[in-house]
């Protein structure tokens, strides 16, 4: 994997326009449908007025029932165009926000960390609720548009009564729109922040319920409570800050929308007191102005929608812009699957050197925790290999010219803190739903008590992060989904903490019976398993110090002893 070439900066308004240009069609007819739906509820009240002026003054029958059968075209026009515009619209959001939230996602499952000052919560955030108000500009845009050809029909259908009527309304709204874009800019500027305050509140969360039981091992809870509780009440803050503005634009479009429509309704009631306007273009003024508030109060909360939005887009392009630290590269692995560590320098690891032969199962026997973390950093690739010493070779290709999916693919990495995901059992093991090695993974991983245990077996509903599971069961679930993968090349690290000794002899055998002829390396003290593997790798103070099986070691090596020995 080489150095990223540095990429051309892609701002949030650019990813707007990005959503814009991808969206046309499904937003030229959502513009027209809903402009039609404008369109007929400007009709409305237009339509009583003519009926006002026309049907009372003949009192037929005749033109009455063509009036009724006017409305209930309207009323259906109404009706229909809102319907299907909306389900137009929306369907486009709802695609467009998933297209922006499986980007973001697709960052993350970059084989190194990108280079961006954003926790795992935080990037959470940006990948829901900012990518869904950034797509929500495909709904603003045509409601904007559509606004404006109410008001604008509505202002010409004044005019023709009396041009003062139209010119009042276009003038009113021109001034709400000034008044009300200024207050915008402030909504925009404390969204942002409250978006970010909130995820960083999210993501400490996040990290307090991963870290509760060594917290209340060490004592540290009350410290770390007080951390959340501080960042939680800064996030309160702001929210009650965007609250507040948020609050007094509406209250200032609201009365800003009734003030122009008691103008109209005033200055119509006057003109026709002046015998200037009939009693039918009087009703429909008055029925106009009343009808204009939807649109302006519509109108009038656009550019809110638009600030929000282009502060989510802001947010999401700190994720889309920061460059992956590597670029892959374009080898595969020879077939095989060796391992070979060669001198390798990062953090604790001072020149580690081993290789793992095709088919052998390793044990390494880490005196200092540190250094066993470090080194299942550097093979799952959470590390840039251009940042640190020496070389990891997979199928003998170094790791850093192997494309993405041939690392994942051949070499697989299972942390001792894997993830456990909602779902079930089964969809744990198997996310790919390819249903290979499953029962041979539960088995070897003795998970075989949790299926029993349950009457839908491997369909047994499992909660986020796996809350109605035990810190073991959980443990055990993350190595039977490792098993599943039957990857050339599997790693290890520290899979049986919180198993009792027998089963973590059980498992142990069952791990060396499965890997039976692929090359597996495990990072453990754990006796069982170091007693199962081909060979066990000392490491002590950031290097390899001795090579042996575990009865060996633990026949001539005191140090060793004291280390592993439970």
């Amino acid at each position: 994997m080489k150095t990223p070439e540095t990429a051309r900066p892609r701002p949030g308004a650019a990813i707007l326009r990005t959503a814009l240009r991808r969206n046309i069609g499904a937003m030229i007819a959502g513009t027209v449908l809903m402009g039609l739906y404008q369109a007929a509820e400007t009709a409305f009240p237009i339509a009583l007025g003519l009926i006002v002026e026309h049907t009372m003054q003949d009192r037929s029958l005749g033109s009455l029932g063509v009036s009724i059968g006017s409305l209930a075209v309207i009323i259906t026009t109404v009706s229909l165009s809102w319907r299907f515009g909306m389900r137009v619209l929306q369907k486009a959001n709802t695609t467009e926000a998933h297209r922006w939230r499986v980007q973001v996602a697709a960052c993350g499952l970059q084989p190194v960390a990108r280079d961006v000052d954003l926790k795992s919560g935080e990037i959470l955030t940006v990948a829901t609720e900012d990518a869904d108000q950034t797509a929500d500009i495909i709904e603003v845009v045509p409601l904007l548009i559509s606004s404006l050809v109410a008001i604008v029909v509505a202002a010409l259908a004044l005019s023709l009564a009396d041009l003062r009527l139209g010119l009042l309304v276009m003038a009113g709204t021109v001034a709400i729109l000034s008044v009300l874009a200024v207050m915008s800019k402030r909504i925009g500027a404390s969204t942002q922040e409250q978006q970010a305050r909130v995820a960083r509140a999210g993501a400490k969360v996040a990290d307090l319920i991963i870290g509760l039981r060594p917290l209340h091992g060490f004592g540290g809870n009350h410290a770390a409570f007080g951390a959340y509780r501080k960042v939680s009440t800064d996030a309160k803050r702001q929210a009650i800050t965007v609250a507040r503005v948020n609050g007094t634009y509406a209250g200032t479009a609201l009365a800003l929308n009734a003030a122009l429509a008691t103008a109209v309704s005033l200055t119509a009631g006057w003109l026709a007191f002046e015998g200037r306007i009939t009693i039918g273009e009087l009703v429909m003024a008055v029925g106009l102005a009343q009808f204009i508030m939807e649109p302006l109060k519509m109108f009038s909360e656009m550019p809110k929608y638009v600030m929000m939005a282009r502060a989510s887009a802001e947010r999401m392009a700190l994720v889309l812009n920061a460059p992956p630290m590597t670029t892959p590269g374009p080898e595969r692995p020879e077939p095989g699957g060796a391992l070979e560590v060669d001198g390798v320098h990062h953090g604790t690891l001072q020149g580690v050197k081993f290789t793992v032969a095709a088919g052998e199962f390793v044990a390494v026997a880490a005196y200092q925790p540190r250094a066993a973390a470090d080194l299942a950093a550097v093979l799952a690739v959470n590390v840039a290999p251009q940042t640190y010493g020496g070389v990891v070779r997979v199928g003998g290709r170094e790791i850093g010219d192997l494309s993405i999916e041939a690392v994942r693919e051949h070499l697989l990495v299972n942390p001792y803190d894997g993830e456990i995901f909602a779902g079930t059992l089964r969809t744990n093991i198997d996310p790919s739903g390819s249903g290979r090695e499953i029962a041979d993974a539960v088995e070897a991983s003795m998970l075989t008590d949790v299926v029993a245990l349950h009457r839908e077996g491997l369909d047994h509903v499992v909660r986020d992060r796996g809350a109605n599971l035990s810190g073991g069961q959980r443990q055990r679930l993350s190595l039977a989904r490792a098993l599943a993968a039957d990857t050339d090349v599997l790693v290890l690290h520290d899979p049986t903490t919180a198993v009792d000794a027998v089963t973590e002899q059980l498992i142990a055998r069952n791990v060396a019976k499965l890997r039976r002829g692929r090359t597996t390396l495990v990072l453990t003290s754990s006796p069982a398993l170091l007693d199962a593997a081909d060979r066990v790798l000392v490491l002590d103070g950031g290097v390899i110090t001795a090579e042996d099986t575990h009865r060996n070691l633990l026949a001539g090596d005191e140090a060793y002893c004291l280390a592993v020995a439970r």
